[in-house]
């Protein structure tokens, strides 16, 4: 092995980075433990590499005395003074012990040792790498499935798409090619774990970035997104510059780049909304696409009230709400739609009870006594009358 282990190691150093002591400490220890079981020992032994020769070595710590009774921690002074002249009974000593077969042991040892350590190094290397792609789209062919769980082959790695980041309606099948946005990477003992998902919010918004130049130079911003993965999504976008047309950006010239993401998420409606700092108006288009007469906001409640055309309520609530829950997310609103039926009926009923109350007021600042007045004024008297009744029966008691 000798100075042959020491150029390995050295060249480890450079092409991957794993630092020569490491590697060497590594080695050392692994020694240890195996000199320890092949020659069934509990001794205090250290083994140390020669540096000059690059053969490693084990030394035991042995007390000098004058009569051995334990050979595997004790040395006798004659062989000791031999070995360091001059030296001292009871005085502890580091002998070399290196069995004649402990090259091949070391040889095999090392071996093992650096072949785990690449792959460690190689398991790190990936994770650093993967780790810092987490938030991007990925990627892979689709390797295997088992128990649900998709596992692309990412390249390096494998990636695991959970049921949960997978979109419903859509089949998966082995050696199809499929994106995916990287959501988290873990580092296990077994390697480095990728989590990938087709459901995540996020995936729409980086599909956005890589359709459309105007998104990833920074011209137009995504505010906000709302998504039923494979049924439907709201985006709401703006772009501080008003020459830039933030919603037909994203759409595209014939609706091309929208196109292209629902085709890839395999049909998902996508509705690309213009963003307002004014909620009213935000709310409006969040709606999209039915028509809005008018929005009644209430900041205190954070509610909206939106009024809407007879005709186009089924429009704007959707199907089993659909349309109203997602512009509730994307706005940050509770929305709740009437028509301008619904409306006018019920502002007719809230003015006929704020009349009423209004008449009731006014006649009774009149003096006109109200029927529940009168009831009172009657229970009054009578339990006047019956107060005074029992008055009078108490007197006699009294004199008696």
């Amino acid at each position: 092995m000798a100075n042959e282990l020491l150029l390995a190691l050295q060249e480890l150093e450079q092409e991957r980075g794993i630092p020569q002591e490491a590697l060497v400490e590594a080695i050392k220890a692994a020694l240890n433990t195996a000199y320890k079981k092949n020659f069934g020992t509990s001794q205090n032994v250290e083994v140390e590499l020669n540096e000059e020769s690059g053969q490693f070595q084990v030394f035991a710590q042995k007390r000098v005395v004058q009569e051995i009774t334990d050979a595997c921690t004790e040395i006798a002074f004659e062989e000791a003074d031999a070995l360091i002249p001059g030296v001292e009974l009871d005085e502890i000593l580091e002998v070399e012990i290196t069995p004649s077969n402990f090259g091949r042991i070391a040889a095999q040892t090392a071996k093992q040792v650096i072949v785990q350590k690449l792959r460690e190094a190689e398991r790190n290397i990936i994770f650093e790498e993967f780790a810092d792609r987490e938030g991007e789209i990925i990627s892979g062919v689709i390797q295997r499935i088992e128990s649900r769980i998709v596992i692309l082959d990412l390249g390096r790695t494998e990636g695991l798409m959970l049921p949960s980041d997978q979109i419903a309606h859509e089949r998966y099948e082995v050696g199809q090619r499929i994106k995916a946005y990287i959501t988290e990477v873990k580092n296990n003992t077994r390697g480095p774990s990728v989590y990938v998902s087709r459901t995540d919010p996020m995936f729409l918004k980086r599909l956005f970035e890589l359709e459309v130049p105007e998104i990833f130079e920074g011209l137009v911003e995504i505010k906000s997104i709302a998504r039923e993965a494979g049924s439907r999504s709201k985006i709401s976008v703006y772009s501080i510059n008003d020459n830039i047309d933030s919603v037909g950006s994203c759409v595209g010239q014939r609706g091309i780049r929208v196109q292209n993401i629902v085709n890839e998420l395999n049909g998902e409606k996508i509705d690309v909304i213009k963003y307002s700092a004014d909620p009213a108006r935000f709310i409006a288009n969040a709606l999209s696409p039915s028509k809005v007469v008018d929005v009644l906001i209430y900041e205190e409640e954070k509610v909206a009230r939106v009024i809407v055309p007879d005709h186009q309520l089924s429009l704007a609530i959707g199907k089993e709400g659909q349309n109203a829950r997602l512009a509730a997310r994307l706005t940050g609103w509770k929305v709740d739609i009437k028509s301008e039926s619904q409306f006018a009926e019920e502002m007719e009923r809230l003015e006929a009870e704020y009349e009423a109350e209004q008449y009731a007021d006014e006649e009774y600042a009149a003096g006109e006594m109200l029927p529940e007045d009168e009831a009172l004024m009657e229970e009054t008297a009578l339990n006047e009358e019956i107060s005074e009744d029992t008055e009078q029966d108490a007197e006699p008691a009294e004199e008696m």
